[in-house]
């Protein structure tokens, strides 16, 4: 038996190496990978001197040889291949080791290999006859069916092609990205590129999908990672699929508001209460009263440290998680008590560049939407001008409205939401719904609706909420109507000139 052990990541290489020699196995190796192997007293063969080719092009061209590819790839039942390796003094390769160099974390030109690549998919073509790993954790499984069988089954053989596969896959996809990004720091760039090479790894399987009978899990880029490898699940039970959607949904809300102290709760991916506070903890309590009702079995995002006082307002209320950058060791301890509520502690959210949703045979991309907050851009359409006060829960709501199923009205007052309609057909609906459950606190607040109101009428539900200011993206045919109505009663409207739909 013989093996070809190339790798950059050299964890465990020695181990395996050592394993593979008890076994008889001849070993050949380049670079590094020879010289730890050498130093550690195990008997291996340069490439170079197994070639006969010195190692060229600054280490360019290394295994790229038909003595390597030849041994790698022939086909031991095709008596032409046979013809071939001995007219050309080539014997055949057993095994293939290898990973490639680090392009995802340091992309340089340099770090994109060649060799590694071609020798890797060229042993995950012939995985009938040669194994191949690409992977120091399969090197235990490996040497125990190689010391119990004496070869690889073909199971075995497959599965770890399959993984070769997709680690050059993967690799290639970092590569196109790295590409992408370059071109979207150019003033001329299209952020959609022509094409999208997608590589994902699985690794955290989930409770149940969106429903029990549902399975779930969550796939990371292989080029990189999010704040949710870096989280810690402190206590409760494993997370489901809703509970990942809304913990993420609650925790860059609870991060887009700006630097003050802020608590997001979310129901079924929609804020059902959002508040900013110098006290974390009335903040959280100004966000559980927005609704109540809906925040039970919600999510709540804190983005500051939990305090113990959090910990007790939160004692009595079912929650289904609690996320937060930190906590406080007693309300820690407090909020252990709850059996089932998983407490979660996480570093700052990411906010991509792209969104992705499937459709039939490929999926929908869009920029991800971002929210202007510049008032130099924005317009007062009506008679009367806001108040300092006024313009700042205007920001306020706008931001929430962004964030809320469409069709949506948000009414606030003194940076906290008191009232949210989501997810209507109509928009005097979601007016409705929003005042009915600010139940006469909107009085001198603000309201955010997320597009423009079609008709004169959309605005009742504001006016009779006792509003002094409305925030909306302006651009109806009937916006005159709209300012007429406004002026009547006296409200101030600022057109932002941009919509905020979410689906």
């Amino acid at each position: 038996m013989k093996a070809l052990l190339s790798v950059f990541n050299k964890s465990g290489i020695v181990e395996f190496a050592e394993g593979l020699h008890a076994l008889g196995c001849e070993l050949i190796s380049s670079g590094g990978t020879a010289k730890v192997i050498a130093e550690a007293g195990i008997p291996v063969v340069d490439v170079a001197d197994y070639t006969g080719s010195p190692i060229m092009l600054g280490h360019r061209v290394v295994t790229l040889h038909p003595r390597i590819h030849g041994g790698i790839l022939a086909d031991r039942e095709n008596p032409e291949h046979q013809n071939d390796l001995r007219t050309h003094g080539i014997e055949t390769i057993d095994l293939v080791v290898g990973n490639l160099y680090p392009f995802q974390a340091d992309p340089n030109i340099e770090n994109i290999d060649i060799g590694g690549p071609t020798m890797v998919r060229a042993a995950a073509k012939n995985h009938q006859y040669v194994g191949v790993v690409v992977d120091p954790s399969d090197y235990d499984i490996v040497l125990a069916e190689l010391q119990n069988a004496g070869s690889l089954s073909v199971g075995t053989k497959k599965s770890l092609a399959r993984k070769a596969f997709a680690h050059t896959a993967a690799y290639d996809a970092a590569i196109v990205s790295r590409f992408d990004e370059t071109d979207q720091g150019s003033d001329s760039s299209d952020p959609l590129p022509d094409s999208i090479h997608l590589a994902l790894e699985r690794v955290h399987d989930l409770r149940y999908g969106e429903n029990p009978h549902q399975l779930g899990a969550r796939y990371r880029f292989a080029s990189g990672s999010g704040w949710w490898d870096e989280a810690i699940q402190h206590h409760g039970k494993e997370l489901s699929y809703l509970n990942v959607f809304d913990t993420e949904a609650a925790w860059r809300l609870a991060h887009s508001i700006g630097e003050t102290p802020t608590v997001a709760v979310i129901k079924h991916a929609n804020p059902c209460g959002l508040a900013c506070h110098d006290d974390i903890t009335e903040a959280y309590k100004r966000a559980h009263a927005c609704d109540p009702i809906s925040a039970f079995g919600g999510i709540v995002a804190v983005n500051r440290s939990v305090p113990l006082s959090l910990a007790e307002e939160l004692a009595g209320i079912f929650t289904e998680v609690i996320i937060a950058p930190s906590y406080e060791n007693e309300a820690m301890e407090k909020l252990m008590e709850k059996k089932n509520l998983r407490i979660i502690e996480a570093p700052v959210p990411g906010f991509p560049l792209l969104d992705f949703r499937t459709v039939d045979g490929g999926l929908l991309v869009q920029t991800t939407d971002r929210i202007n907050l510049d008032r130099s851009t924005w317009t007062v359409a009506t008679q009367r001008e806001p108040t300092e006060s006024e313009w700042l829960d205007l920001e306020f709501a706008w931001q929430v409205a962004a964030r809320v199923n469409s069709n949506c009205i948000v009414l606030a007052k003194d940076q906290q939401a008191v009232g949210i309609g989501a997810g209507q057909q109509n928009r005097r609906d979601a007016g409705q719904i929003a005042a009915n459950k600010a139940d006469g606190r909107a009085s001198g607040g603000v309201c955010a609706s997320d597009a423009f109101f079609p008709f004169r009428d959309g605005l009742d539900a504001a006016i009779e909420a006792g509003c002094n200011a409305v925030i909306q993206p302006g651009g109806s045919i009937r916006d005159e109507e709209v300012i007429a109505a406004a002026d009547e009663s006296g409200i101030a409207m600022v057109f932002t000139g941009e919509r905020h739909f979410k689906h």
